[in-house]
Order: C-alpha cells, then structure tokens, then sequence
C-alpha cells in the first residue's frame, strides 16, 4: 500500500496532539476520520474541540466524524463504533491514542488519578480496540495502532511516577498480546513511541518541562503513516520508535520536526 485514500481510521484522543497529527496526514490521503474525544466544548487551556479537529480533518482533503466518546465508557465506546459503521461503512484501522498523564509519586497519587490513568490508558485500550475487532476482521489490511512503548522494567521508569508507568505499560501489554491473538486474522498490532519528547498539550502536566526541546507531532503522523500503509500480515508484534521507522523510509534530516533546532533534544521516557 502507498495510500491511505478511503481507508476508515478511528482515533481516540484525536482532537488535538498526536492524535489529531496521525488524522491530519491521513486526511490528505483522502481517508475517513473519526474524532472519539471527550471535549466538545473549548477548554481554557486544552486547544480544540472533536468539531474544530473534523474540520480540520476536511478542510485537509479527509472526510470526518466527531463523536463525543469517554473512552472509559463502554457504551460510549460502542455507540462510537455504531455511528462510524451507520456512516463509513467499516473500519480499517484503529488508533489507540488517548491517554491520561499524572507525573506523580505515590504519595501525591490520588487513587481518582490513578483510577483515571487505568481507566483511559490500559482499560481505554483494551475496550476500544475490543469494539473495533469486528470490524478489523472484515478489513483489507487492517491495523491498531497504539502510542505505547517498549516495556523496560528497569526501576528509573517506575520510580517517581508508579500509577503513571503501570497505566502506560497495560497499552503496551495491549500490544503484546493482541499482535499474538490477532495474527490469525492478519491484522497488524504495532507500538509506536517518540525518541524524543514531542511538544503536545499533555506537556502542561509535566511541571518544568521546555517544549522548545520537543520535536512536533507530525513526526509521529508521519512515522505512523508509514506504519500504517505497511502490510498488516508481516507488519506487527513491534514496537516502533518515530525516527528509526522514519530512518526505514529513508528521511534522515529531522530538523525539520524540531520545535527549536537550537535546543538540545529532551529524550521521551522508557527508552
């Protein structure tokens, strides 16, 4: 495959970030994109809402559908899929990309975030890719995709932060497991995760970090892009990082992605 044109991806979190990033460059293929976010009214500090994103989407040569969806809410989940079916047809390629992010000890954990985190990342997940399989079965060359990275189990990655890296790695075992259960229907699994901090909205619950010192979010788009159009039946159990995929593909100059060539690069956590 080389083009995603009139391919159906649902996205969770697409709204803005990543999420909306990964949308964007499959719109210009001429793709289907589903919005299934939660903010349907501007928030103060939180750009975009699941309608501004479906413009976007459009105005980028895609067709839309914003769904207002709780990813934490089976029922929402399932009505999304309802609604993407009554209008696309099928779905062909799932993006699990919502996530929730509390850089917190155990101690300043309270257990609503840490029920929060489990829910969105490791349950979140779990759920959305369930609802979409169906689906996925019925596809040419179906994928999920999901922003998780390789499982470290080296304690640096625990320390400080437990809840948050424990709700992280449930996406990752996601990965691992559903690569292995799914194959028998050609469908590729695949992890993909940032060398670098990527400048995005969810830097604001990480106290004292630069953006300047991220790269954009249309790195990830573009290395799960070339995921994406990949064959789904070779293609999965892996755990991608942005610019090794990029490096595939044969894009080695990525100052382009920099927010700040100047700034030294800040390395994204697991690695």
């Amino acid at each position: 495959m080389t083009s995603l044109a009139g391919k159906t991806l649902f996205i969770t979190g697409a709204t803005r970030g990543i999420g909306h990033a990964i949308g964007m460059r499959a719109a210009q293929d001429g793709a289907n994109i589903v919005i299934a976010a939660k903010s349907v009214e501007p928030h103060p500090k939180l750009p975009g809402t699941i309608f501004t994103a479906a413009e976007d989407m459009e105005k980028a040569g895609g067709q839309a559908l914003a769904v207002q969806c709780d990813i934490r809410e089976e029922a929402q989940i399932l009505a999304a899929v309802d609604q993407t079916i009554d209008k696309f047809g099928g779905i062909d390629i799932c993006i699990n990309n919502a996530s929730a992010i509390s850089m917190t000890d155990t101690p300043n954990t309270p257990m609503k975030r840490y029920d929060l985190m489990h829910g969105v990342n490791a349950r979140g997940t779990f759920a959305t890719t369930q609802a979409c399989l169906p689906h996925l079965q019925k596809a040419e060359n179906p994928h999920v995709m999901t922003l998780a990275s390789p499982i470290n189990l080296d304690p640096k990655w625990f320390q400080g932060h437990t809840a948050y890296t424990m709700a992280k790695y449930g996406m990752s075992m996601c990965v691992l497991g559903h690569a292995a259960e799914f194959k028998q229907y050609g469908i590729g699994v695949n992890g993909l995760w940032p060398a670098t901090l990527i400048a995005t909205a969810a830097l604001q619950m990480i106290p004292g970090v630069d953006p300047g010192m991220g790269r954009k979010p249309e790195i990830m788009a573009d290395a799960a892009y070339a995921v994406l159009t990949r064959d789904a039946k070779t293609c999965t159990g892996n755990f991608f990082i942005d610019e090794q995929v990029l490096a595939e593909e044969g894009v080695t100059d990525l100052d382009q992605y920099a927010m700040d060539p100047s700034k030294t690069l800040l390395p994204d956590l697991f690695l």
